[in-house]
C-alpha cells in the first residue's frame, strides 16, 4: 500500500505499526513510482532504502521489499462517511492514465488503522464488498 499525507499526518507511525504486524517496508518519506505490466509499482530511492524514521528513536534499519505492486492508496486525514464513495489514487501525470489504484481515507491515530488497511486490501483484491462500495 501507498501511505499518503502531509508531514505529521502519521505515515511513519502507521508504517511502524504495520511492520510490527508483519508488513515489509519499501521506503519512508519518498518513493519511486513506475508502471510495469499495466500496474502501478513502487521502489525506494537507493539513498533511503531500508530506513525508517521512528520519532523519538531516530533512523532505524528495517528489512525491505525491493519493489511492490501498489494495490491500495491510503490517504491519511479525517475519515469519510461510514459508507464512502469509491475513489481512485491519481498518480503523477505520466503514470495516471495507465494505472487504477483504489484509495481510502483513514485516520492513522485510530488503533484499528492497521486492521482497516488489511481489510481494505483483502476486500479490493478479493472483491468482498457488499453493494455499498463495489469497485467497477
Amino acid at each position: 500500500m501507498l501511505l499518503l499525507g502531509k508531514s505529521g499526518a502519521g505515515k511513519s507511525d502507521l508504517a511502524l505499526r504495520l511492520i510490527d504486524q508483519g508488513a515489509a517496508l519499501v521506503a519512508d518519506d519518498r518513493i519511486i513510482l513506475f508502471v510495469e505490466k499495466s500496474a502501478l509499482h513502487a521502489r525506494a530511492p537507493s539513498t533511503i532504502k531500508g530506513l525508517l524514521e521512528v520519532r523519538g528513536l531516530g533512523i532505524v534499519k528495517f528489512r525491505t521489499r525491493a519493489k511492490v505492486r501498489v494495490s491500495l492508496a491510503v490517504r491519511l486525514g479525517r475519515e469519510d462517511a461510514r459508507l464512502p464513495v469509491l475513489r481512485f489514487y491519481r498518480p503523477p501525470a505520466p503514470l495516471a492514465p495507465r494505472s487504477r489504484v483504489p484509495e481510502i481515507l483513514l485516520d492513522s491515530r485510530h488503533a484499528a488503522a492497521p486492521a482497516k488497511i488489511r481489510t481494505a486490501l483483502a476486500a479490493f483484491t478479493k472483491n468482498l464488498f457488499v453493494d455499498t462500495f463495489v469497485p467497477k
